[in-house]
């Protein structure tokens, strides 16, 4: 049988349209359905979290097998490290908002700017911190421990770590650029193969191999300068295969103080939000210690369980972030509501039965980790009675990626501020203190301030999306 032409020709036209149809396309921020970017952008953030969390595991784990002072030491490390993640993570928020914000308005030329400037900012922060880190790091470890045999040891992680923040700080501020279009499997990529290099290259640096010397703790911070190095080259090359990457020029790469005073406020009250996180934590930690270490053993081992919920959410919050970017920038601020309000409804039913979940299996996932009674007494009332307070986590995530979405990040930064910090050192100082209850009072006085301040979030963010569609 033959085929005319024009069979012919239809046959070609519908072949490359299943082919369009069936290959992989980019994600659109603007115009695909709501719940399939959710998924497509919070699942592959939430596996990258996971790979995140077990790369610290492995860095604990090999601690370890060095000495108990080479394990104290790395903990030790934790405020100072903290202080690195919190500049990149705080700095690489603002950039994902304001590139994302201008490729919502067409101005691809803008979000490249943005970008370029953004790596001016990473390059003068990691020498700021390594300066500042390097000379004062011994001074702030000492004040946690006088022992300058655990002080040496964390400063010789920390000088590395220090050193080599560059790859730390270059490759989340890339990344966001990747994150502001809707990639964050390449991320997940990155911590995914980090993970596994991590697993290789400390033995390997930490008690030597060949002509590779034995580095003992020090070799733990090398594996790491490594995999950032490494992510940072493969980060790199995913954003010049980006639309904004055409625009990229060495002029763009000149600094325009605007657009630097815009990036940093946007980053810098992000990065302090960040660091009031921390701040929040060692303040539960300091009232919690008030009864005992074993309370302190039952209250770290249950978070950890609890933690494992929350991942979902955290993907669910990058989505929110780079999501209300976009279509803030592009003027829909109805799109933007329902974009809140799918994933709060989303977020707070997946974390209302993750309580239930919780509630239930608290004692056997306590006792998982550890044998002792008293620390699994512990952990599980903690666990009981926080389950009451998972389904108002959501909010204040998804608040915050939203408000940053709408280039308000002072605002996230003052919420943050009374949230972690402010109520908890009232209410608990209270609990404790002055009422001198028992341990769990701890976690109801949590529970409270939670319910109360996610109320007021979710209506201040209505309020504030309401404020924002009257001023379009």
């Amino acid at each position: 049988m033959k085929l005319s032409s024009n069979s012919l020709k239809n046959a070609h036209f519908k072949f490359n349209m299943f082919s369009k149809s069936t290959s992989k396309k980019k994600p659109n921020l603007i115009e695909d359905p709501i719940i399939q970017l959710f998924i497509r952008i919070a699942v592959p953030s939430s596996i990258g979290t996971v790979f995140m969390t077990l790369y610290n595991v492995v860095d604990t784990y090999f601690a370890g097998k060095i000495s108990a002072e080479a394990l104290a030491a790395l903990a030790q490390t934790f405020p100072l490290y903290f202080i690195i993640i919190a500049l990149g993570v705080g700095l690489s928020i603002g950039t994902t908002s304001l590139i994302a914000n201008a490729l919502g308005e067409k101005k691809t030329k803008k979000a490249s700017y943005y970008l370029a400037q953004s790596i001016i900012l990473a390059i003068i922060a990691s020498v700021i911190v390594s300066l500042i880190g390097i000379n004062l790091g011994p001074s702030i470890i000492l004040i946690m421990n006088d022992s300058f045999v655990t002080m040496r040891l964390s400063m010789d992680y920390l000088n590395i770590i220090f050193l080599g923040s560059i790859f730390i700080f270059i490759q989340m501020t890339v990344n966001s650029s990747l994150s502001a279009i809707g990639d964050t499997k390449s991320n997940r990529n990155v911590l995914i193969v980090s993970f596994f290099l991590n697993i290789v290259l400390n033995p390997l640096f930490i008690f030597g191999y060949g002509f590779i010397p034995a580095m003992g703790i020090k070799g733990i911070a090398f594996s790491t300068i490594v995999s950032q190095a490494l992510g940072t080259v493969y980060i790199i090359y995913k954003a010049t295969k980006i639309e904004l990457s055409k625009y990229l020029y060495l002029n763009c790469f000149k600094p325009k103080i605007k657009i630097l005073i815009d990036l940093l406020k946007q980053g810098v009250p992000a990065s302090i939000g960040m660091m009031m996180i921390s701040v929040g934590i060692f303040i539960i930690l300091f009232f919690i210690g008030q009864y005992g270490d074993l309370a302190l053993a039952g209250y770290g081992t249950a978070i950890r369980y609890e933690q494992l919920y929350l991942l979902p959410v955290l993907g669910l919050n990058t989505a929110v972030l780079s999501m209300v970017g976009q279509n803030f920038g592009a003027k829909q601020l109805n799109r933007v509501k329902e974009i809140y309000n799918k994933a709060i409804l989303f977020g707070c039913t997946f974390m209302f039965f993750s309580g239930f979940i919780i509630y239930f299996s608290a004692e056997t996932a306590v006792s998982f980790f550890t044998s002792n009674k008293e620390v699994i007494k512990y952990g599980t009332t903690y666990l009981q009675i926080i389950a009451l307070m998972e389904p108002i986590y959501p909010i204040f995530f998804i608040s915050n990626a939203l408000i940053q979405g709408l280039k308000k990040a002072n605002i996230v930064m003052y919420l943050t501020l009374g949230r972690m910090v402010v109520l908890p050192i009232i209410v608990l100082w209270y609990l404790i203190f002055y009422l001198e209850s028992s341990f769990e009072f701890v976690f109801w006085g949590l529970v409270i301030i939670n319910w109360l301040y996610g109320i007021f979030v979710l209506l201040f963010s209505i309020n504030l999306l309401k404020r924002q569609s009257q001023n379009i």
